[in-house]
């Protein structure tokens, strides 16, 4: 046995008693998931007597979360990581901060969670009974991104241990030491998601990149910037959770070169914090413009990856998306914003216009190769799609089956199995 305060205590043989409670475990609110209620079963240990001014330490075994690990993907070895508060009651009142290690076995979907043991210390500072309750916990997943699940109980608690304190003089400072965790744990939603970072134009834009004063018509003797307007685009995605709809203000600036037309996408304004930490290289945009008027067919047009890890909490922008348009006639010819695409982490996500409206018209002349007669992408750019704004074949004819894991421009990302509703942001200024 061991005395003297800030000394861990095995005052007594210690205790553990299984005590089983309502829970409710909340995804991050950002994935759009429901709630979910189950029975988390904890056995709390610690010394069944031990004297004022004793520290002694007290363990939280999950021997059943909330919750199972959805059917959203596998997590790896040692990526998850449990925090929880214990409630002190009777002779000491307190909050005590539990933390468990990021350790734990492979864990497949639709399986049991694995949470490490959670532990604390507590100096205990009066005499009589003091009883332990464990009370909300937090799971925390780290890959491919950080999120969080907590979880609360949803009945009152039964105490799981109570410690015996006998007198030992008057103390001060009764606070329990460890980490302060306060979110709890139960539905892990993976991790979650990357989002572009950074504005690389790779082509200057001309004019004001304000709607209010853009000039829609390519006429007009040796002009060679043309600014766009502002318009504004509703946006059809499809997601493992379901369908998502979000409208997304775009804007097409065009710079002219010989018979050809450097082309910049804007997505401006509306702007959301990362709701998590994002790797660096993680999320890679692009989108198939449609031509329309004179001519036909798409020009593909991409920015991109962030160059920068996210931090949670900062702005989260997306990039000014670069390609050449070689025209395929003659005349006025017109565009608008068509499908868009993200590829995150080996995956691909489209959003689909519901409805597109035009952003630029300019008068072109045909050139060698161009896009007229809607037969592929314009300009020859690489990853360009077909007819009517398609992209290319990603394993199904039927856009319904493919399987989302990061929509932009206003609707949802889910990287891995963490889901991030996020809106595009335009930089202040071009790097």
């Amino acid at each position: 046995m061991l005395g003297g305060a800030g000394l861990l205590l095995a005052a007594a043989p210690a205790q553990a008693a299984e005590v089983a409670y309502k829970t409710e475990c909340i995804p991050p609110s950002i994935s759009g998931l429901p709630p979910v209620e189950g029975t988390t079963k904890v056995e709390i240990t610690a010394p069944a007597e031990a004297k004022v001014g004793d520290e002694v330490e007290v363990v939280w075994k999950t021997t059943q979360a909330a919750s199972s690990n959805p059917d959203v993907l596998d997590l790896d070895k040692d990526t998850v990581k449990p925090t929880g508060t214990v409630k002190l009651g009777g002779a000491q009142t307190a909050d005590l901060a539990v933390e468990g290690e990021r350790s734990n076995p492979p864990i497949k979907k639709n399986s049991p969670m694995v949470l490490s043991d959670m532990k604390g210390k507590i100096k205990l500072t009066a005499p009589g009974e003091v009883t332990l309750t464990p009370d909300k916990y937090n799971i925390n997943v780290s890959k491919p991104i950080s999120t969080d699940t907590k979880c609360s109980p949803k009945e009152a608690v039964k105490p799981g241990a109570t410690i015996k304190v006998t007198g030992g003089g008057a103390t001060t400072g009764g606070l329990p030491t460890g980490l302060p965790t306060g979110l709890p744990t139960g539905l892990p939603t993976g991790l979650p998601t990357g989002l572009p970072t950074g504005s690389a134009s790779a082509t200057p834009t001309g004019g004001s990149s304000s709607s209010s004063g853009g000039d829609t018509s390519g006429s007009g003797g040796g002009k060679s910037d043309f600014t766009g307007k502002e318009v504004q685009i509703p946006y059809q995605c499809k997601t493992p959770i379901g369908d998502k709809n979000a409208t997304s203000p775009v804007q097409i600036n065009a710079k002219k070169d010989g018979g050809n037309y450097g082309l910049t996408v804007q997505f401006k304004k509306s702007v959301m914090d990362s709701p998590a930490d994002i790797p660096k290289d993680s999320v890679k945009p692009s989108m198939e413009v449609k031509l329309g008027g004179a001519d036909k067919g798409t020009v593909h047009v991409e920015g991109p990856t962030n160059a920068e890890p996210i931090k949670s909490g900062q702005p989260i922008d997306i990039p000014d998306l670069t390609g050449t348009y070689k025209p395929g006639a003659d005349g006025k010819s017109t565009l608008s914003p068509g499908v868009l695409t993200v590829k995150a982490l080996g995956t691909t996500t489209t959003c689909t216009p519901s409805k597109t409206e035009v952003s630029l018209e300019i008068d072109t002349a045909a050139q060698p190769g161009g896009a007229a007669g809607g037969s592929g992408s314009a300009g020859g750019s690489a990853g360009g799609a077909g007819t009517s704004g398609g992209l290319a074949e990603t394993g199904s004819s039927n856009d319904g089956v493919l399987r989302a894991l990061g929509l932009v421009a206003g609707t949802v990302i889910l990287l891995g199995g963490a889901v991030f509703t996020f809106l595009p942001k335009r930089r202040a200024r071009l790097r």
